[in-house]
């Protein structure tokens, strides 16, 4: 959907004028907001046609770092939540922190679906030609790369970026300025599809983000079961969410901070112990084949069938 302003209090404005009136001209059983950004619209359409309405919440979103950290907008957004949630009977979201968050707040009782990889079959077990470490998903603030990059100063491997964000030429300048343009790459933003092909052949995987608000400390970002559905492991920092997966699976190295230190002691771990790499990557092979769409699809299959049941 294109809008006049691309970014700011303006631009949600007219996009939450601009969705309203095109779910206005849609035809459909039920409408699922995804996130309080479309929210409102949502609502008032489903007021309009007296239908099903669902809340779709990815995150924490009035907890994110670009809005706790601004008191007016946090305050407008909050109002909203606050407006609209308890109105959105049915909804789910990725992890039982925002199940519990949103249930003790208003009063909603919300299901669990993850967005899990699509499980394929043409993954095999073989150890790695080479050691490349793989980092993929937006290169953001709070993605630690301060630390990630001067670590690779002591680490014997290659390192590569897959994404960008607004964290991206101060990547590439930590880079200069460390000295590691022949270990640490930026590849950029290529298709899901080719990252899909590219990454089982990574040694393994970098799954960090910095505690810079309750949305990153409960997240569960989707590269970290995307490095598993890849069936290679993983250093990963150890939140809530994350550690409580990786209890059951133990596919993942976790570690306790992200600092320079911890990181290269983590890589340089799975580079030295390979009873430990393959003991991940063989957990990786075997928890993939129950952390994937085809199965957690049918919970949201039967919260629709639940759905239709019920009203």
């Amino acid at each position: 959907m294109r809008c006049f302003f691309s970014s700011g209090p303006l631009f949600y404005v007219e996009y939450n004028f601009r969705l309203f009136f095109y779910l206005l001209f849609q035809r459909s059983d039920a409408i699922c907001a995804i996130d309080l950004d479309t929210i409102l619209p949502v609502y008032f359409i489903s007021i309009f046609r007296n239908s099903r309405r669902v809340y779709d919440a990815h995150e924490l979103f009035t907890e994110m770092k670009e809005i706790v950290t601004r008191p007016r907008i946090h305050k407008i957004w909050k109002s909203i939540e606050r407006f609209a949630v308890p109105r959105f009977r049915f909804g789910y979201t990725v992890n039982t922190f925002i199940q519990n968050n949103l249930s003790e707040l208003y009063h909603v009782n919300y299901a669990i679906v993850r967005n899990l990889p699509f499980y394929h079959e043409d993954i095999t077990a073989d150890y790695p030609t080479g050691k490349i470490f793989i980092y993929q998903g937006a290169v953001n603030e709070g993605r630690g790369f301060e630390t990630l990059i001067p670590s690779m100063k002591y680490v014997d491997a290659e390192f590569q970026i897959y994404g960008e964000g607004n964290f991206f030429d101060k990547t590439r300048q930590l880079i200069r300025d460390n000295d590691l343009e022949k270990k640490v790459k930026l590849m950029g933003n290529v298709l899901p599809e080719k990252l899909q092909a590219i990454t089982p052949h990574m040694f393994a995987g970098i799954m960090i983000v910095e505690n810079c608000g309750l949305s990153l400390y409960y997240s569960l970002a989707n590269k970290f079961f995307d490095f598993m559905m890849a069936g290679i492991p993983q250093i990963c920092i150890d939140f809530p969410e994350y550690k409580a997966i990786n209890d059951q699976y133990q596919f993942a190295y976790m570690i306790p901070d992200i600092e320079t230190v911890t990181l290269e002691g983590a890589m340089n771990k799975l580079i030295c112990d390979p009873i430990l790499y393959h003991q991940l990557k063989n957990n990786a092979m075997s928890a993939r084949k129950t952390l994937n769409w085809q199965q957690e699809s049918k919970i949201l299959l039967d919260f629709y069938k639940s759905l239709f049941e019920n009203e």
